[in-house]
């Protein structure tokens, strides 16, 4: 050990990358297979909120392929050029989706606002039949796609879009509803825009969560000082510092970080210890540089 650095070991490279391409694949397939009968439907009842709704499931339709071709192209190895390979495509892809959504919730808002100056008549038999036909299809598709949704913001994207979706076709129906009972025509175009709040704010949120994974930003569910005192705790060390925690994309978490080991020989045991350590706390790829000193 001289009196800077000594090595720099990458003790784990562990992360969970799951191949979400069938449930993406079949999502796909019913969505594209429910967008003509909506889009038709709408345009017979002339029903703002069901128009509006088979828009959004267009943009699904383009946010699904778009995601299923990220999740295969982020299964191919890394390279010499790409040494994380294409896993960030994932996470690219998700930001696309997340302001894709946003901007189809300010068109339904603009749309529906127009509406209510001089709502048109809408014809509510057809308008409830097309909408709970719409339900039930976004209610599979949200089923097949809800085991990934949590681990992987590429899917997560494409689960919002068909939650849109669904509330879409939940406020089509109120719509339906209200008008058949009441002949309030301006239901309608009130649906569009609770919808269009709702599927905005989740938008906001996937935009954010993949702009933090994309600006390396420590991950939301992880203390950069919880990690820290994890690693400060392991005997033999006598200083942490340069911690750096990030998202490589959805399920694979890396950390670097340096520490003083006064004592050569405890060497492995704190690399080991360390990487345990990490572990526990959802971070698989850990980088320890170990020095006798810290370094200026």
């Amino acid at each position: 050990m001289n009196g800077g650095v000594v090595q720099a070991v990458d003790c784990a490279h562990t992360g969970r990358l799951s191949d979400d391409s069938r449930s993406l694949g079949l999502a796909l397939g019913i969505t594209a297979a429910f967008l003509v009968a909506e889009a038709v439907g709408g345009w017979v009842a002339n029903s703002l909120a069901l128009l509006a709704d088979a828009g959004h499931m267009l943009a699904d339709v383009g946010s699904l392929a778009l995601a299923l071709f990220a999740a295969r192209l982020a299964r191919r190895p890394a390279t010499a050029e790409r040494t994380y390979g294409l896993l960030r495509v994932e996470i690219v892809v998700a930001a696309v989706n997340g302001a894709l959504l946003v901007g189809i919730a300010a068109l339904i808002c603009w749309r529906a606002l127009a509406r209510l100056a001089d709502p048109p008549a809408v014809a509510s038999g057809l308008l409830l039949a097309v909408a709970a036909a719409g339900f039930l299809a976004n209610l599979v598709t949200l089923r097949v796609l809800h085991a990934g949704h949590p681990h992987s913001l590429n899917v997560r994207g494409a689960y919002l879009h068909v939650l849109g979706d669904l509330l879409g076709s939940v406020g089509a129906v109120g719509a339906g509803l209200v008008i058949t009972l009441t002949g309030w025509m301006a239901a309608d175009a009130v649906a569009s825009m609770l919808i269009a709040v709702l599927v905005a704010v989740s938008a906001v949120r996937l935009l954010r969560d993949s702009v933090d994974v994309l600006l390396e930003a420590t991950p939301r569910h992880i203390s950069l000082a919880a990690v820290a005192g994890e690693l400060d705790t392991i005997p033999g060390v006598s200083n942490v510092h340069d911690l750096h925690v990030w998202t490589v994309t959805s399920g694979v978490v890396a950390m670097t970080g340096h520490a003083v080991v006064a004592e050569v020989e405890r060497s492995p045991d704190v690399l080991r210890e360390a990487a345990e350590r990490m572990r526990r706390m959802g971070i698989g790829h850990v980088t320890i540089q170990l020095e006798s000193a810290r370094c200026e």
